[in-house]
């Protein structure tokens, strides 16, 4: 009996021992949100005052913030009376960046989409929505650090497009 408690000791002994050898190795790992793809958006972060088109100074505020470990990026938007936000984050199991904006307006947007050849953010509701209307919204970088951000709409499934909002972002100082 004494040799069977002792080897049932040794084996415990091995088996926790192996255990905390696959811990460290799988403490190695990547942490979560940490690929490549979850910085595409970054850009965007930070401080901004909102300039429409047409317009010589700015209407609005937006707060675009890292959250959640670098998983979320968080839009906290000022306009006057009007205010929204929107969350954004990289879903790596469909291999797109994906938004839901809400505003005081009560209508919710969800727009998916990613990094286009020339580095702009593009995310469109294209099979997201069951409307008449498909929204796209296309977040630029540009040289100078300012961002523009186009919001067009198209009622022809995207033969043609009108303009509802277009926006440059200057960092606030």
């Amino acid at each position: 009996m004494k040799t069977v408690c002792a080897a049932f000791a040794v084996m415990t002994v091995f088996a926790l021992g192996a255990g905390v050898g696959a811990q460290s190795s799988a403490g190695q790992t990547p942490p979560p949100c940490s690929a490549d793809e979850y910085r595409h958006f970054d850009f965007w972060l930070g401080e901004w005052d909102v300039t429409p088109a047409g317009k010589d100074a700015p209407t609005a505020v937006n707060r675009i913030s890292p959250q959640h470990g670098g998983c979320v990026v968080l839009e906290e938007y000022e306009a006057g009376a009007f205010s929204g936000m929107s969350i954004n984050f990289y879903d790596e199991a469909a291999g797109a960046w994906r938004q839901t904006w809400m505003s005081n307006q009560g209508a919710p947007l969800y727009l998916a989409g990613g990094l286009d050849k020339t580095g702009a953010m593009v995310m469109s509701d294209k099979g997201l929505s069951d409307g008449d209307v498909l929204n796209r919204i296309t977040w630029t970088p540009n040289e100078d650090g300012s961002v523009r951000q186009l919001w067009e709409q198209s009622d022809d499934d995207g033969e043609s497009w009108t303009i509802v909002f277009d926006g440059l972002y200057m960092k606030k100082k």
